[in-house]
């Protein structure tokens, strides 16, 4: 394509031959194609700027309309994008120029009807670094976009939109609560929702989408209004039972659990997670535990298949990773005030009762001793684990919880629980690595606990009932000589 036959006549003689002339280019497109090369490296960046080139690109693009003059604006952007990348002398005169509202009316254009995924990721592009040179270029963009054009933006459903919009949105937010607190607002929480919506439907590329959860989920506390923004229509926040025969959760909430499953697992020592954040998961929870009434034995991990089941495994496991904060970091103020709060909500009495209601691992079942017609009874009412690694799940969160905590070791006894915990320290092909967690689950339970250790050792001497080998747990049962009762000796 030569210069004369550029359907943007609009173009005027003074950009085109500035443009020619810093490029040694006697065609357009060869030109912004040698110039987008050049400002690949740090030297060559410094050079145009110092050359005033972003300026007369501004002018160019204003010069162009879409979708005819796709290719030069394309171009346009990818050169304007380079040119801002770590060059703080572009990213001031890209503000100075308003290109902010002239990249964003192009992105505008370019996301109505059918969206041209190449242009808007590009355009995005050129936001994006320019919004890494500091607070003026970032109130500028934010400005502009938030809160209808950031909307437009997100609904674009491609992979290589999704990144660049988030790293716009969480670097304008960076530091600033204000920001976030908009954004997940009434007015802005349509933003993040369509963003999740976007990433469930065609998957994330770049770890801006898992940083902008991690700060709006686990750092702030935005999680609740963001989750029951994905509801079903008509979904009940409040977790209470919903009608007709659709399951209980959106295809969205799982994704987002999923991710901020993922996430938090990554971030552990990192993250203390708000109160209101660890009660909102243990209330979906609650809410999810209905699937367990018809649910079949699931033949997989996470993910089944099954939303509601996933909704289940999902916030299981934050649970379990909310409560072993304590037992990485030690159990400073802020990570007990988390898990006490969980407690005093009723976890430990809640996960008793599911484990309990299970029907016991194969092993045990298969070594209880008892008339046919009453096993088969037992068998009927109890419920198999909805998805491999269940009971493996319930039992990590409840030993996270046994942590230094002498509250919860005597709850459990109280409540019948020691036999029920020493039955998890087995293999159980349907629970991967059940065993060690149950051995991890009865240290912390009798730690330092005198009753729960003499009520174990009674446990061992009794032989009518299934208790684990004591010896792999690091113990032993002796006979007190003054007393003549049993006791739990550490031999490791």
């Amino acid at each position: 394509m030569d210069n004369t036959t550029l359907p943007e006549c609009s173009v005027t003689e003074h950009v085109l031959q500035a443009l020619l002339s810093v490029s040694n280019s006697s065609i357009l497109v060869d030109s912004l194609e040698d110039l987008v090369q050049v400002c690949k490296t740090a030297d060559g960046r410094e050079d145009l700027s110092a050359k005033n080139v972003l300026p007369t690109v501004i002018q160019l693009v204003q010069s162009l309309s879409y979708p005819s003059g796709h290719y030069l604006l394309t171009l346009s952007f990818r050169l304007l994008r380079n040119l801002c990348a770590g060059e703080v002398a572009n990213q001031n005169s890209f503000v100075e120029q308003n290109g902010v509202a002239i990249i964003s009316n192009i992105l505008s254009s370019a996301s109505s009807l059918e969206p041209d995924f190449g242009i808007i990721c590009v355009g995005l592009q050129v936001l994006a670094n320019a919004a890494l040179a500091g607070e003026r270029q970032q109130h500028a963009i934010w400005l502009q976009l938030f809160s209808e054009n950031f909307v437009a933006l997100a609904r674009v459903r491609s992979q290589k939109t999704c990144g660049p919009l988030c790293m716009i949105i969480y670097v304008c937010c960076d530091g600033i609560p204000e920001l976030v607190a908009q954004l997940c607002g009434d007015c802005g929480v349509t933003i993040v929702k369509e963003i999740v919506k976007t990433a469930a439907a065609v998957g994330f590329g770049e770890d801006w989408y898992k940083l902008l959860l991690s700060r709006i989920c686990l750092e702030e506390p935005y999680f609740r209004p963001l989750f029951f923004s994905l509801q079903h229509v008509g979904g009940n926040e409040n977790g209470e039972d919903t009608e007709g025969g659709q399951e209980s959760f959106s295809e969205e909430q799982e994704f987002l659990l999923k991710n901020v499953s993922e996430i938090l697992n990554e971030r552990l020592n990192e993250i203390t997670v708000p109160n209101d954040f660890a009660l909102c998961v243990f209330g979906i929870f609650k809410n999810s535990i209905r699937v367990l009434s018809y649910a079949t034995r699931g033949r997989s991990g996470l993910p089944t298949g099954s939303i509601d089941i996933d909704v289940l495994g999902y916030s299981l496991t934050i649970l379990r990773d909310i409560c072993a904060q304590g037992t990485l970091r030690g159990c400073t103020v802020d990570t007990m005030d988390v898990v006490d709060a969980l407690i005093s909500h009723g976890l430990i009495e809640l996960l008793l009762c599911l484990l309990h209601d299970l029907e016991p691992p194969a092993i045990i079942k298969k070594s209880v001793n008892q008339a046919k017609d009453q096993e088969g009874s037992n068998c009927s009412a109890s419920k198999p684990c909805p998805y491999k690694g269940f009971r493996r799940d319930i039992v990590g969160v409840i030993g996270n919880c046994l942590y230094g905590r002498k509250i919860v070791q005597d709850e459990i006894r109280r409540k019948d629980g020691l036999l029920l915990l020493l039955q998890q320290c087995v293999t159980d092909d349907d629970n991967p690595y059940l065993r060690e967690w149950g051995i991890w689950c009865v240290r912390n339970l009798l730690e330092r606990n005198q009753e729960n250790q003499q009520a174990v050792a009674e446990l061992e001497l009794q032989g009518s009932v299934d208790v684990p080998d004591l010896a792999r747990l690091g113990l032993r049962v002796e006979m007190n000589p003054a007393t003549g009762r049993p006791k739990l000796v550490n031999i490791s």
